[in-house]
């Protein structure tokens, strides 16, 4: 009998074939060390059920770069030749052989093909499976692990295996040795948009200080510029730089605003335009783009009513109208006040402006992450109950957004994968711009545990700040006029002491330790170096050991900001009251107005929009006022000064608008 079965199976494979080799595995992720506050416990039962995620490496991810400079670079052939939305998803998307390829694995494993679900974008595959299934394909041992201080328990591995031949269509597997900690988000301060005010003035709505003197210089000047040494206005801004009353309102030309966990209130609003910019009529709003259960407003005395929408506002709106604003509010009532105003940053926004950023893989993160972003639907009392919103809105033209954090705090991979994101939207013709931040070379109360917001056992190393660091986004910081200065006069680094946490409220820049100096800005940051003969020990590097280095900044990191605009002595009204503002969040949505104002002078005669900038900026620093004078402070140092030529405080310097027209509107 035993004979008998033997001849049956040689015949079988006779018939079908030989045997095939077996599969050689190789390892694709190894934990090199446990996470301080999760403890791995017992091992996953057998026939427990694990939810399994492929995600899929993206395509030509090393080719994006090379793309989007022969798109931006003034000299190239191609610049302004822009993408469609659908020609960057097909580029990046994963080939159809890797998925196939990877579908077929799992099939022959035994893994049936009806129970494999292909993500729309074709980003990840997913599956449930027994525990030991998944023990056996990845040739790994999953362990519950602990968190210290909740009650979470997640799922691991310290390390798993896939076939050789697969390995380069997979980015990462979950569950997988990642395991991302808590985000612990009622233990550190609120994270506000990069925005500060004084106290406000004795009577609201005066048009300068009481005790402000009107400098002799200025006495020759029009009656509405002689105070801008300590008022700015937006008639102030157009004379700063040569900024013309707007005409145009080009339909598709709207300039986005994104705004999280703080609104604006009409009346404030309304109150603006009444006192500093009565050329926008009253009632003048900006275009709805709520996602995932946002408020578009609330009245002046809601504490969320913080001034950061309210300005954004004001300044986009004096300076573009007849032009229209479109607001990017995100994240439900829940969600944005009290938790991810402390730690996620823009996931949500790109979910909604591109549907397939909601699964795709890249760096190791498919999707949201539930540790740091909303998950929907939200089903706490008053949360949003209504699916991810994914794809809803088209972004526009130029999107400004104030808000960021130490780049410390979100995981490298969070960070990237954002970033490539952004390098689509500059694909696309899309420009986007970020406060640089506003301490130096520090960072704001509560983002860091440590005294001074730096880094290293010591706290002396300078604190990088994202998504200034990113390569594909502009990064705007503050510049100010003195007192005794004139709208004739140049400015300075934004630099001034408002008491409390912001005794030190001064521009932030510097270098990232996230990602590399791109080839635009190599040239400006080279003669940086040279003359700005800089006494700092540095390191170069992008896996520094904090606890051993004995230099303060990373001298081969992406260098922000690339441009500056004024951020200190803005008057705008919150609650109803007139304060003076201060921040590179001031200075973001003020740039963001300059390019969609030579956008409508573009689209005037043909062109299309300015797209990425900062190529062509850094190929023509001329166009821009070279700021000279001040200091980014932080960290117990004087942080970086201003000098001639790029500098990581006001970077290539602050808008002209007359010579930055003229240079947009002769390329093609």
């Amino acid at each position: 009998m035993l004979v008998d079965r033997v001849c049956l199976a040689l015949a079988i494979a006779a018939v079908t074939g030989a045997v095939p080799a077996p599969i050689k595995h190789v390892l694709h992720e190894k934990r090199d060390s446990h996470s301080y506050d999760w403890v791995k416990g017992a091992r996953v039962e057998r026939d427990a059920v694990l939810p399994v995620r492929i995600g899929l490496t993206q395509n030509n991810l090393e080719y994006g770069d090379k793309y989007l400079m022969e798109i931006s670079n003034p000299s190239s052939p191609r610049y302004g030749q822009y993408w469609s939305a659908e020609e960057v998803h097909d580029l990046f998307a994963p080939s159809a052989e890797a998925v196939d390829e990877v579908r077929e694995w799992l099939h022959a494993a035994g893994i049936d093909k009806s129970r494999v679900v292909h993500s729309d974008n074709k980003g990840w595959l997913a599956f449930d499976a027994y525990a030991h299934e998944a023990e056996n394909l990845f040739m790994a041992e999953f362990y519950e692990h602990q968190h210290l201080s909740t009650e979470s328990i997640k799922i691991g591995s310290d390390r798993y295996y896939v076939p050789q031949h697969i390995q380069g269509h997979i980015d990462y597997i979950t569950p997988g040795i990642k395991l991302t900690p808590i985000v612990k988000k009622y233990t550190k301060v609120k994270r506000e948009s990069h925005l500060a005010h004084s106290n406000p003035n004795a009577q609201a709505g005066s048009a300068l200080d009481d005790h402000y003197s009107i400098p002799a210089k200025a006495l020759s000047l029009p009656a509405d510029l002689q105070g801008c040494g300590l008022n700015i206005t937006p008639t102030c801004i157009k004379a700063l730089y040569g900024i013309p009353d707007a005409t145009k309102a080009r339909q598709g030309n709207s300039l986005g605003l994104y705004e999280q966990g703080d609104y604006f209130a009409k009346s404030d609003i309304d109150q603006f335009y009444e006192q500093y910019a009565p050329w926008v009529p009253q009632g003048t709003y900006p275009i709805p783009a709520m996602i995932d259960g946002a408020n578009f407003s609330v009245c002046r005395c809601n504490p969320l009513n913080a001034g950061e929408s309210d300005i954004d506002i004001d300044m986009a709106f004096s300076l573009i109208y007849p032009q229209n604003v479109t607001l990017y509010q995100v994240d439900d009532q829940l969600y944005e006040p009290k938790e991810v105003a402390t730690t996620n940053l823009f996931n949500t926004f790109l979910d909604a402006l591109d549907g397939s950023y909601c699964t795709y893989s890249a760096y190791g993160e498919t999707g949201d992450d539930p540790n740091i972003d909303p998950v929907y639907p939200d089903n706490r009392p008053g949360g949003y109950k209504g699916k991810l919103q994914c794809g809803v809105y088209k972004p526009t033209n130029i999107i400004s957004a104030s808000y960021g954090q130490a780049e410390i705090d979100l995981p490298i991979s969070y960070t990237k994968r954002q970033c490539n994101e952004f390098m689509k939207l500059g694909l696309q013709g899309h420009s986007i711009l970020f406060a640089s931040g506003d301490y130096g070379v520090a960072t704001s109360a509560g983002d860091v545990d440590s005294p001074n917001t730096c880094l290293g056992p010591d706290n002396k190393i300078f604190n990088p700040q994202y998504p200034s660091n990113c390569p594909y986004v502009t990064s705007v910081g503050g510049t100010m006029l003195y007192g005794d200065q004139t709208v004739k006069d140049a400015e300075s680094v934004m630099h001034v002491n408002l008491g409390g946490t912001a005794t030190n409220f001064t521009t932030a820049g510097g270098f990232s330790n996230y990602f590399p100096q791109p080839d635009y800005q190599k040239e400006a940051v080279k003669k940086y170096f040279e003359k700005a003969d800089l006494s700092y020990p540095y390191y170069s590097e992008f896996s520094v050991d904090f606890n051993k280095t004995k230099g303060l900044y990373n001298r081969i990191g992406r260098a922000y900001p690339d441009v500056s605009a004024n951020g200190a002595q803005f008057r705008a009204y919150t609650h109803g009251i007139d304060y003076h503002y201060y921040g590179s969040s001031l200075a973001s949505p003020l740039f963001a107005s300059v390019l969609n104002l030579i956008n409508e002078e573009r689209f005037a005669v043909g062109k299309g929009p300015v797209g990425f900038v900062n190529p062509v900026l850094y190929a023509h620093p001329e166009v821009l006022n070279d700021i000279t004078n001040g200091t980014s402070a932080g960290c117990d140092t004087d942080g970086f000064a201003a000098i001639e030529g790029w500098d990581p405080a006001t970077g290539l310097g602050t808008p002209n608008y007359p010579k930055m027209k003229e240079l947009f509107m002769s390329l093609p």
